[in-house]
């Protein structure tokens, strides 16, 4: 026994359950916070107008408004706007995400005058809002004909990403050189290294990629309400500009349903995809 009563090994025991239940504690508070805003999103598409608009705030539905979703549902063209939406992502996502792997492989294996420059500029374009580029990219589209078509998010999809190139890169970097010196010798040239050899092990930044990109473009709202026609926009465009009353007065509770349904593909995705982004996320970087 030692001097407070307890074992001698306990000590370090009692420390670590303590460190536990504090890092649970955190970790518990921080999902609530993330979770939180989803779960008032959900009870909201559960109320009526009147308990929405109640002050004080109406925590819980008096009666739950399960009819919100269905209405949500046939109001509008709900899955004609969600396969707009798909479209245009699984194009921008499954493009942009083979162009930054290309790029980063670059960038990580290739040696050329200013390369260090160039990947600093690239990087530091990332800090530019969407809103600088976004009256200049229209005037280009509009220039070539190609406001209310796919077209856009094809050469946006072909362009790559800063974010995407810099995860690529830094994955590929820490890859051994032994790779492809012996894809060299064996007579390779980079195009075949890269698609034979270094975009196969790339699978979890593919797969984070992927969903980063796919999360971009279903998320967008600028972009398509800037660039599409009625009838070729997006799911999130509709979520926003339809669910209104003949005096354009938001209906909010349908519009909080209609985006609980907006949220589930992607939400399924994570679910689908999650090893691969999360392996992909901690995986970038390491040598």
């Amino acid at each position: 026994m030692t001097a407070t009563g307890l074992p001698p090994n306990s000590a370090p025991r009692v420390r670590l359950r303590v460190n536990r239940l504090v890092l649970y504690t955190v970790l518990v508070s921080l999902t609530g916070l993330f979770i939180g805003p989803f779960g008032w999103l959900i009870l909201s598409g559960l109320k009526t107008p009147a308990e929405l608009a109640a002050s004080p705030v109406h925590w819980l539905p008096t009666d739950f408004q399960w009819q919100n979703f269905a209405d949500a549902f046939n109001l509008i063209d709900f899955l004609g706007y969600a396969r707009n939406s798909l479209i245009i992502a699984l194009i921008y996502a499954v493009l942009v995400t083979l162009s930054s792997a290309w790029v980063g492989f670059g960038f990580a294996r290739l040696e050329a005058p200013g390369k260090k420059t160039l990947f600093g500029i690239l990087i530091g374009s990332m800090m530019l809002p969407q809103m600088i580029t976004l009256l200049p990219t229209y005037l280009i589209f509009a220039k070539l004909g190609m406001v209310d078509t796919y077209w856009p998010w094809v050469f946006w999809g072909l362009a790559a990403a800063p974010y995407l190139v810099f995860l690529f890169r830094q994955f590929f970097a820490g890859l051994p050189r032994e790779l492809e010196e012996a894809a060299i010798v064996d007579g390779c040239g980079y195009g075949m290294i890269f698609w034979r050899i270094f975009l196969p092990q790339s699978w979890p930044v593919l797969s984070a990629s992927f969903v980063i990109a796919f999360t971009w473009s279903w998320g967008d709202y600028i972009a398509p309400q800037l660039l599409l026609s009625t009838d070729k926009s997006t799911l999130a465009v509709a979520v926003m500009t339809t669910y209104v009353t003949s005096a354009g007065t938001p209906v909010t509770n349908l519009q909080a349903a209609a985006s609980v349904m907006y949220v589930v593909p992607i939400l399924l995705i994570f679910l689908i995809a999650q090893r691969g982004f999360v392996a992909g996320m901690s995986t970038t970087g390491l040598k």
